[in-house]
Formats: C-alpha cells, structure tokens, sequence
C-alpha cells in the first residue's frame, strides 16, 4: 500500500502544477494592496488599542516595499474559502472535542512528542544549510528530550536553555538562492509557494525516519493516525486567535498572505524575536507547533530594532 501523506502530496502538487500553467492565461493580476493599511486593519478592535498599534506596525514595516505577487488570486480565495469551511466543519469540531476530554497537561505532552518527532527534518536541513552550531543545539535537544523528557512529552531541553527553532526544505531552498516565486493557497495544506510547496510535498517526508518507516511496512493507518493528531495539536495553538484575526480584519484573506510572507521571511532570516500574530500552517507533516514567537529578519535584509510604543502609535496614525 502507499503511504497515505505520501500518495496525497503528489496528486496535490500535480494539480497545483496544472493549475499554476492553466490559470495564468486567464487571471488578471490583481492590484497591490497597501500593506500598512492592511496590516492595521488585523488588529481594528483589539481591546488593546497600544498592542494593536504596535503589531499593525510592525507588520507593515516588515511589508514594506514587498510586492502581493498572487497572480492566482481568484483560484486562491477559492481554495481559501473551502479550507475555512474545512477548517469550520471538520477541525474546529474535533479541534474542541480535543480540547475538552484531554487535559492541558496531556495535550501539552503530546505536542512535545510531535515537535520531538519532527526533529530529524529540522536537522536534516540545518546539516544542508551549513548551520554547525544550530544543527548541534538540534542534536542535544533531541538526546535529551528522548532520554529525560520520557520520549519527548517533556521539553526538558528548554529547560536547560536549548532553545527549539524550524527548520524546513523550503528554507533550504531559500538559503541556496531560490526565489519564493507567486503566492498559492493550497488545498488542506494553506498559504504556500513553490519553493515551499516543493520542500513540504516532496522533500521533507525522507528526512522523517518514522515516517518512512510507516510507509515501508504498510502501516497506513498508524501514519493517517500521526497526521490527524498532528494538524489537530497545530490547529488547537492557533485557533482562538485566528478566530480574532479574522474577527478584527477587513480582508481575513489578504492578512494571513501577508503574515505567512513575513513568517516564513523571519524563519529563513533566524532573525530576532519580535511577535507576530499566529500563522495557519496546516502542513499535517508535524511543523510549526508553536506559533507565538517566530524569528524577523528576511534573507535578503536584516530587520529594524523594535520602535517603542510611541512611535509605533505614530506610524499608524500616520
């Protein structure tokens, strides 16, 4: 039998290849939307009115003189629209049964295990992009996470000070020099890119050796099993506050494309720790566990110090 991630992958990124040649025929290229009003307009109606202003402005300010780039625009919100009602048909319900039969301490065990499990994709790519002292804060943080953290529901490692951080194929691609190319929203898996799509769909999965062990022996219920828990754990991190973005936000749409650009421009930069609001990234291959906290900084320009409160205020005034 195929392995079920596996078998889905590829029929996914076949039919977003035919689309990406078939679409652009047909397509106009929508016009640029004005990041900093954008990006002030997530957070209208944030009960704090000082936070707001200082997230809307960091937002924009990473945004900054970056083109929408999403010739795919109306296929996209297509597909947008349909993972919103999956998300509010199928995961928001089993994301809250999830969340009321097991306790908090549970459920915080088992998205430990999950970021344990996914810690051979991240080293992987560290080893590929030449980062030596990342790729040996991985290796500990696994050794200790397995011994003492009883397979990894305790994060003992930060604990002792070892910081997690991610590491995809996609973020290799971007260290090597290629370019992100256009936006795309794909289907289940969410915002997404070429570079990216190829890293999650294609690559990643023979950095994961439970994965390919799953696959090797025929367990495909083990390995559906995996996925499920996994884009559950994801999605329950995220979903109050996307239900806020989405809430506060004149175009749900085009704030999470911005901020999942500035995501994954701050994961590729291994920047400084600003706040960034949560980013969906439904991926089902076990990443992104812990959005809260993401790194700023970009590859191709390095990020601003944090303005304090005052001045952020004013640039949105402004």
């Amino acid at each position: 039998m195929i392995d079920f991630r596996k078998s889905f992958s590829v029929h996914l990124l076949a039919l977003s290849a035919a689309i990406v040649m078939v679409v652009p025929v047909v397509s106009p290229q929508p016009a640029r939307a004005d990041s900093e009003q954008m990006a002030a307009a997530v957070f209208v109606g944030e009960p704090d009115e000082v936070a707001a202003a200082s997230k809307a402005s960091q937002v924009a300010a990473m945004d900054e003189g970056d083109d929408v780039n999403d010739p795919l625009e109306p296929l996209n919100r297509l597909i947008f629209d349909f993972n919103e009602f999956f998300h509010k048909a199928v995961l928001y319900p089993a994301t809250s049964i999830y969340q009321i039969f097991l306790p908090p301490q549970l459920r915080n065990a088992i998205g430990n295990m999950i970021d344990n499990l996914s810690t051979p994709v991240i080293l992987a790519n560290d080893i590929l992009q030449g980062e030596g002292e990342r790729a040996f804060r991985t290796t500990q943080r696994f050794l200790i996470n397995s011994t003492l953290g009883i397979g990894g529901m305790m994060d003992v490692a930060e604990d002792m000070g070892i910081s997690e951080h991610d590491e995809d194929f996609g973020q290799t691609l971007a260290v090597w020099g290629m370019g992100e190319g256009f936006y795309v929203v794909l289907p289940l898996y969410g915002p997404s890119n070429p570079r990216d799509a190829i890293g999650k769909l294609l690559v990643d999965g023979y950095f994961d050796p439970l994965g390919q062990y799953l696959s090797n022996t025929n367990q495909d219920e083990a390995s559906l099993a995996r996925t499920v828990v996994g884009g559950v754990d994801e999605y329950g991190g995220v979903m109050d506050e996307l239900e806020q973005i989405k809430k506060t936000s004149v175009d749900y749409y085009a704030a999470i494309r911005s901020m999942y650009r500035q995501k994954r421009m701050a994961e590729i930069g291994n920047g400084e720790a600003v706040e960034l609001p949560p980013i969906p990234d439904l991926g089902f291959d076990l990443d992104e566990s812990n959005p809260e906290k993401i790194d700023a900084g970009s590859a191709s320009s390095p990020a601003e110090k944090p303005k304090n409160e005052e001045d952020q205020v004013s640039a949105v005034e402004e």
